[in-house]
């Protein structure tokens, strides 16, 4: 589902992996126009796993095809100067909301300065993965935030990486609100903006953010290797008697005292202050005897199944989850489900099918929210964007696909074409 914050905002996007193409979509969810460049059969990230089953093994990404939802496809030889020449044009086509570049590609013909060349008040958005312009991806970033040494018990000999691309996500939303900004500011101000932002930046700025970098520098220390227990209070993971795992946390007073109520250890808690002098209403004081308290904390949990642990936890109003699969998930939990999460809608996406689908995860109860349209096939809207963008005629666009500068959708390989 999409909100019209953004509408007449025309975005072009020329891009590939996460972060671009993230980006684009958060603008595309707020109602951005955004216009997918990519070459005539797809670009390096077209086909990446997951695929659609296909008999020729030519299925459609579902990764591509989710980030990608919501965007106009155009497909155009990017090898040729005549293909950048048409690129060019289209990021730096007139019309107040025209005129926005979000790349990650780097190539020079798409640099700032080409295009204000052709607009002066043009802004570019490019993400790279070194601020030096050097080569780096989400896992060559976070193996460098220190974050794999303390992941699940890793350390410095057996760093253990987290699956999540986080600095990629980070990074997208970066972009696009950096974009918005800019839009902002050039209605104010007239002036275009010059837009650079780096993963490695993301990553480290984040780490600033959390006190991570301060407490490296002034208290000489760094973060513990603590397995799944929860960072300065105590929370953590433990199994139910029928082999389920649920994941607490008691961080705030609220929350602590919550999960004491429920698991009944007023009184080992009483006595485990006695025994030790700390004053366990602290959450740091939590942190620091967190062994102490699971051991109160774990026969409660191996005593009940997870759904009688879930129902009591609930009844004292303690701070939970459960552990589950993707497809338990999708099967069981009411918050990623159509029909009772207006998050959520069900699309479909021509060489997938019906499918669940996010739109924007921000909730606005007094706007009304349009279904979201499923990523195209590759130049499903070369002719459209050519025309009511570039102005070309009938005539015109057929000449250039003649001479095999731009593609419609028949010259999608994911779908036999």
């Amino acid at each position: 589902m999409t909100y019209p914050f953004l509408n007449r905002l025309r975005v072009v996007e020329s891009s590939a992996f996460i972060a671009a193409p993230l980006a684009g979509l958060t603008l595309a969810q707020f109602g951005a126009d955004v216009i997918r460049v990519d070459m005539i059969g797809g670009g390096i990230d077209y086909a990446r796993m997951p695929r659609m089953p296909h008999p020729d093994g030519r299925g459609r990404s579902l990764y591509w095809t989710a980030l990608n939802k919501g965007k106009r496809s155009i497909a155009i030889d990017l090898r040729r100067p005549e293909g950048r020449e048409l690129i060019q044009a289209l990021a730096a086509a007139p019309g107040p909301e025209a005129g926005v570049l979000l790349t990650n590609i780097g190539t020079p013909w798409l640099a700032h300065e080409v295009l204000a060349a052709r607009r002066a008040d043009v802004i570019s958005c490019t993400i790279q993965g070194n601020g030096d312009g050097s080569t780096a991806v989400d896992y060559t970033v976070n193996c460098a935030t220190g974050y794999p040494l303390v992941t699940g018990g890793g350390s410095a000999e057996r760093p253990v990486n987290h699956v999540l691309p986080a600095w990629d996500i980070a990074c997208a939303y970066q972009a696009a609100f950096a974009v918005v900004a800019a839009v902002d500011r050039r209605r104010r101000t007239g002036e275009g903006a010059e837009l650079k932002l780096a993963l490695s930046d993301t990553a480290f700025s984040t780490l600033s953010h959390l006190g991570v970098l301060a407490e490296a520098e002034l208290l000489q220390q760094e973060r513990p290797s603590i397995g799944n227990h929860l960072y300065g209070a105590f929370g953590r993971d433990f199994g139910t008697a029928d082999g389920q795992r649920l994941m607490v946390a008691a961080i705030s007073a609220g929350q602590w005292k919550g999960l004491v109520s429920a698991c009944g250890i007023a009184e080992g808690v009483k006595a485990l202050e006695q025994r030790t002098g700390l004053d366990l209403s602290d959450e740091a004081v939590r942190f620091e005897a967190r062994d102490a308290i699971a051991e109160l904390v774990e026969p409660w949990f191996a005593a009940r199944t997870r759904e009688q642990a879930e129902r009591e936890l609930d009844v004292h109003k303690a701070t939970w989850g459960r552990y589950s699969t993707v497809g338990d998930l999708l099967a069981g939990d009411p918050r990623v489900n159509a029909a009772t999460n207006p998050v959520f809608e069900r699309i479909d996406t021509p060489g997938i099918g019906n499918h669940i689908a996010a739109g924007a995860a921000v909730r606005v109860p007094a706007l009304e929210r349009e279904p979201t349209a499923p990523a195209a096939l590759l130049g499903t809207h070369t002719d459209e964007v050519l025309h009511e963008v570039l102005g070309l005629d009938g005539a015109a666009i057929g000449r250039l696909h003649d001479a095999g500068l731009v593609a419609g959708p028949g010259r999608d390989p994911t779908v036999g074409g």
